[in-house]
């Protein structure tokens, strides 16, 4: 199959495709609308006509994923030939309308060329590269986390699960650095400094403050996949734990 050129392929081929992965009907109108209009005029504001703009003062979702009946996320699809980040201002301006009209929080971002998928909690946090879109029940989630998040400045570490000064120390730093907008940190500890419950300390704060639903602990031994699964038993007793040998 050659490789598609229009964004009407790219849209049928692929990015219907990973939408239906992700368990989306597009086919159920309390789920997905497709060519959502936005009446501009609506929302008490006019723009200058556009491309793509089918009539002046209107603007066209490509996909719009429901949650309670309302648009909770965007879909900006590009064709395969163009880079995928090409549509994020695109998208971000329907989220912006979309609240405009509809008022409470901007729907979530996601634009793609069916290659290449991005999600961006606009007004939050910076745009990353994903690999697929969320399920029905990840865009619940992720709007219930929106509604409850707390910041992450004001939040108690528990000393009873990492007590030690310098511990206490390495998470703060670590939650002033997640709310700076990073993504990426390198913590490095000496054997004995306890490793494992200062991170039971950083997961701790970022579930209670609704941040993280999830986490990934990797080690390189099943010995020590032992001794961090009785470490987390201990401190987060309340959240359940999956253990994985692959």
């Amino acid at each position: 199959m050659t490789e598609p050129h229009s964004e009407a392929d790219t849209r049928q081929l692929f990015i219907d495709k990973a939408l239906e992965l992700a368990g989306w009907d597009l086919w159920d109108p309390t789920q997905v609308t497709e060519e959502l209009d936005l009446d501009l005029t609506a929302a008490g504001r006019q723009v200058k006509e556009r491309p793509r703009d089918r009539y002046h003062g209107h603007q066209f979702v490509d996909y719009a994923l429901l949650h309670r009946g309302r648009p909770a996320a965007v879909v900006e699809a590009k064709k395969t030939s163009r880079d995928a980040r090409v549509g994020q201002e695109q998208a971000r301006q329907y989220a912006e309308n979309l609240q405009r009209i509809n008022g409470g929080s901007a729907p979530f971002v996601f634009y793609s060329n069916g290659h290449e998928h991005y999600y961006w909690d606009y007004g939050f946090y910076p745009p990353v590269r994903v690999f697929g879109f969320p399920s029905r029940n990840d865009l619940e989630w992720m709007a219930l986390r929106r509604e409850q998040r707390r910041p992450l400045s004001v939040e108690m570490i528990n000393p009873g699960i990492a007590g030690r000064d310098y511990q206490i120390e390495a998470i703060r730093t670590i939650l002033e650095t997640i709310e700076a907008k990073r993504r990426r940190f390198l913590m490095v500890m000496a054997t004995g400094t306890g490793k494992t419950r200062t991170a039971a300390g950083l997961i701790d704060v970022l579930m209670r403050a609704h941040w993280a639903k999830r986490v990934l602990f990797l080690v390189d031994r099943i010995a020590l996949r032992d001794q961090a699964l009785d470490a987390f038993k201990e401190h987060i007793p309340n959240e359940p734990r999956w253990p994985h040998d692959g």
